[in-house]
């Protein structure tokens, strides 16, 4: 199914955000959950975490980060270009709780994927803490929606260009040995930061669940791509997730899966590049 593009925004100067027609996808969306979108018949099938969803509207909000030929044409598009297969909504919707307080964790452009959880959380009346990550403030992004969504917010960047200068596990673990009453936690973002996220959760028996995004292909698991061990169990993070609870995660096994095709990646990027 196609899906028309009817806004975009430049977020920083590598993540766009971009507003899609795609009113079956939206009727059915639920926090956590993502679609799969391929540009030509012959191209890659992406898969991208929605970051909110209008029912009435019928539209479907995702985030783009360009970091290799196909996100960087999908981040090229523009208002009224339409991508031509736009499916979902795909995986299992978030495990949310109904009280309690939770803190969410998004680095990078994962402030886009935990934006949803925030709002419904909110919606449910649980307390929420944000905890935002990027290398410097120009590569911060949705302030404006993930803030008022929270009770409690805090930015980190590498540089300390502004808020706590360093990553969101450190301020995450400041907050735990503050004496912080966190009751769940979500982390969305690089693997090597939730694997972090959930050795600093552990000892304090905090509850903590990561969204996982190996590679996939035909997002139904029907293709065994997207397969983790969780629990000493094989699951495929398309139809079993994408959030796991990650003291069960095998991340040491993920991260390398998440590596095959890194070689791959690289020269397909250089040759787009050449081809500009």
């Amino acid at each position: 199914m196609a899906a028309r593009i009817i806004e975009k925004r430049h977020l920083t100067p590598v993540t766009k955000l971009f507003v899609l027609d795609a009113p079956l996808v939206a009727r059915n969306a639920c926090p956590g959950q993502f679609v799969i979108v391929r540009l030509h018949v012959s191209g890659e099938r992406v898969p991208i975490s929605i970051t909110n969803f209008d029912r009435e509207a019928g539209t479907i909000t995702i985030v783009v980060q360009e970091v290799g030929k196909t996100s960087g044409m999908i981040c090229a598009l523009e208002e009224g270009d339409e991508i031509l297969d736009f499916a979902g909504p795909l995986g299992l919707r978030a495990p949310l709780p109904e009280e309690g307080h939770v803190v969410l964790i998004g680095g990078g452009f994962g402030a886009g994927a935990v934006y949803p959880l925030a709002r419904e959380l909110r919606r449910r009346g649980v307390r929420v803490s944000s905890i935002v990550g990027a290398r410097n403030e120009e590569l911060l992004i949705l302030k404006d929606l993930l803030e008022p969504e929270s009770d409690e917010y805090h930015i980190c960047t590498d540089d300390g260009s502004v808020g706590y200068k360093g990553f969101v596990t450190g301020r995450l673990q400041e907050l735990l040995d503050g004496g912080a009453d966190f009751t769940h936690c979500f982390a969305v973002g690089p693997m090597p930061m939730m694997r972090a996220v959930s050795e600093a959760t552990k000892p304090y028996g905090l509850k903590t669940m990561v969204s996982l995004d190996p590679i996939m292909v035909d997002g139904t698991g029907m293709c065994g791509a997207c397969r983790v061990t969780v629990d000493d169990q094989m699951k495929f993070a398309c139809v079993d997730g994408p959030f796991f609870d990650a003291h069960k995660v095998n991340f040491e096994e993920a991260v390398v899966r998440s590596k095959m095709y890194v070689e791959e990646e690289h020269q397909a990027a250089e040759l787009a590049a050449a081809r500009r």
